[in-house]
């Protein structure tokens, strides 16, 4: 597992809409920095360039190219709103393994069992188990491992999936049909296995396995995709080429 400071990097930033300034910003420097300031509390150039680094390594780039296109394309039509939040989301979990690794063990363990609140101090816990295996995070002090936590709280609000301030209340998203088929398009582009059931990926639709499937079937998705499907295999086929899915689904 690759870990760094990026969870406390975008767990800082004022206003997501700082990745707008990033996409469509070919600089960097004084120039980026002065137009960005409402976003972030950083002072200087140097950190202004810190944070762009991190928000285009981990939010924007993707392994696959036409994942990297889809969400530029979703941002340049919506810029910041709740569907790119969740892309944002999905993408960056691909990016950071420390970020994918909580959200496997803290955050999607509580949305699913139906849990109401998340705290910091369960996410420090499992950091602490981390510990173990990972020798980065033994050079960890306290502080650093508690700001962690609070960072990943904070990160997962600015992706609108917590709420609150002291207490934070677990959001239940329900996608769309626009982001459903979005969804199926990045699961597809991640996903090495061939059966999509297997996926790690699967618990990011936000919904258990039958409701899954269930809108996996439905037939008003058969411009998007065809898929077989065989009590324990799911293959799906994309039908619009990446570049074109967006608008074609909006």
């Amino acid at each position: 597992m690759e870990i760094n400071s990026s969870i406390n990097i975008l767990g800082s930033i004022k206003d997501l809409e700082l990745v707008i300034h990033f996409l469509i910003g070919s600089i960097e420097g004084d120039v980026l920095f002065k137009g960005s300031q409402p976003y972030t509390s950083v002072k200087t150039t140097q950190s202004f360039n810190r944070y762009g680094r991190v928000i285009r390594g981990v939010l924007l780039k993707s392994r696959k190219s036409e994942i990297e296109l889809l969400l530029g394309t979703m941002l340049r039509n919506e810029s910041i709103s709740l569907d790119s939040q969740l892309f944002l989301f999905w993408n960056s979990a691909t990016n950071d393994d420390l970020l994918n690794y909580l959200n496997a063990k803290v955050f999607f363990p509580a949305f699913y069992s139906g849990r109401l609140v998340l705290r910091a101090d369960e996410v420090a816990a499992c950091i602490k188990e981390l510990r173990e295996t990972e020798e980065v995070i033994r050079g960890w002090s306290a502080s650093t491992l508690e700001t962690v936590a609070g960072k990943y709280l904070t990160l997962l609000k600015k992706f609108n999936l917590l709420e609150g301030t002291l207490n934070k209340k677990i959001l239940h998203p329900y996608l769309s049909d626009k982001m459903f088929v979005l969804f199926l398009y990045w699961l597809k582009a991640n996903e090495a296995k061939s059966n999509i059931l297997e996926s790690e990926w699967l618990k990011y639709s936000f919904c258990e396995q039958p409701v899954f499937l269930e809108r996996v079937m439905q037939k008003k998705f058969a411009d998007f995709y065809e898929f077989t499907y065989t009590v324990d295999q799911l293959k799906i086929d994309p039908l619009i080429p990446y570049k074109d899915i967006y608008h074609a689904c909006k």
